[in-house]
């Protein structure tokens, strides 16, 4: 089955840029998607549209196909109880990416400056103005559900886990 909208896409990918890895998902469970629910970078859809399983596809993205330019000034003040992410760590430190929940959704914003209570915070995403590229390597493509399409996202095991 090909890659089309309303398909569900299982892939490992590579991401680097200038040669550089920044991350892959080889050595954990490969991502799923729902190819045309804009869950997925576009460039990245765009260049998957068609492949079948076991395809490996090797596509390197401009930022606007991507995490979007670089844009300066975007920084915010966040209460670090809103800061998400610290893992084992005892404390946030700048440079270090935390998540943040909004009404928008998670976003990864990268620690500028850390006082008492707030952190100001880089709203970038951490590949905002980077050319990268993915190396993927689809595992399988299946036919969504009727319910996957209508909630935009693809349900794992037993529904997607929230009440309607």
């Amino acid at each position: 089955m090909q890659i089309a909208k309303n398909t569900v896409v299982e892939f490992h990918y590579t991401l680097s840029e200038a040669g550089e890895q920044l991350e892959t998902s080889t050595n954990q469970d490969a991502l799923v998607y729902l190819h045309g629910a804009e869950g997925m970078l576009p460039g990245l859809e765009a260049g998957l549209e068609g492949k079948v399983a076991g395809d490996k596809v090797t596509l390197t993205l401009e930022p606007k196909d991507a995490y979007g330019e670089y844009q300066e000034g975007l920084t915010q003040r966040i209460p670090i109880k809103h800061l998400q992410g610290l893992g084992n760590n005892k404390v946030w430190k700048p440079g270090m990416t935390a998540i943040v929940e909004s009404n928008q959704g998670r976003h990864q914003v990268q620690i500028i400056k850390v006082g008492r209570f707030n952190a100001d915070c880089d709203l970038n995403h951490p590949f905002a103005g980077k050319t990268l590229t993915f190396d993927v390597e689809i595992l399988s493509v299946r036919e969504a559900t009727a319910e996957e399409v209508s909630h935009g996202h693809v349900h794992a095991e037993g529904g997607c886990g929230h009440n309607h």
